[in-house]
């Protein structure tokens, strides 16, 4: 099974990236936020903020396993007829122990980033709810509690994923086919 996990500080274009190589070419994306953390909040009833996305991810990594979250979407990939894809591309990843699980899977991580204020732009415009309706300093304050751990080892922690990662891209643009272009010639499409 060939697999890619994606990171990247919020607004990077995780998603975009991830959405080229399921349309462009053939993978099964997954959205650890949209299709496994935030159907289950929708379940139990709670909110769909930032902090209780991330006490549900430290909460599969205590009780089910160490990057619990890419055993889900390797599980959803596989009732899926697999045999069509290309492979599995995974958005979002934000603990090291996800990077782990990939790499144990023989998968690649690739970091994206951009500068804070387009990110924080990008994310303003999207309109997903309450959780994106912060101001910029709540933003980037936000965003550094999720850089480390915070508490236990079960929390997020995206600093290691980038310091893990195996390819780097910078999308400091809001030109989408730009972008697009820049990803193809950096993950040799």
């Amino acid at each position: 099974m060939k697999i890619i996990g994606i990171g990247g500080t919020n607004g990077s274009g995780k998603d975009t990236l991830s959405q080229l190589l399921a349309d462009d070419y053939g993978w099964f994306f997954v959205s650890v936020s949209h299709d496994l953390i935030i159907p289950e909040l929708k379940k139990r009833g709670l909110p769909l903020e930032r902090e209780n996305m991330a006490a549900l991810t430290a909460e599969w990594n205590r009780e089910i396993s160490q990057g619990a979250v890419i055993d889900k979407a390797v599980e959803k990939f596989r009732q899926e007829t697999a045999s069509k894809f290309t492979g599995l591309v995974i958005s979002s990843i934000r603990h090291p122990w996800e990077v782990d699980r990939i790499h144990q899977l023989g998968g690649k991580i690739v970091w994206l980033d951009a500068d804070p204020k387009l990110r924080y732009e990008r994310i303003f415009s999207r309109g997903h709810g309450d959780k994106d309706q912060k101001t910029l300093e709540q933003f980037l304050a936000e965003e550094e509690s999720e850089k480390h751990h915070s508490g236990d080892k079960a929390t997020l922690n995206w600093q290691a994923v980038k310091d893990r990662a195996d390819i780097f891209l910078t999308n400091d643009s809001n030109d989408v086919e730009a972008f697009k272009q820049k990803a193809q010639q950096t993950l040799n499409l």
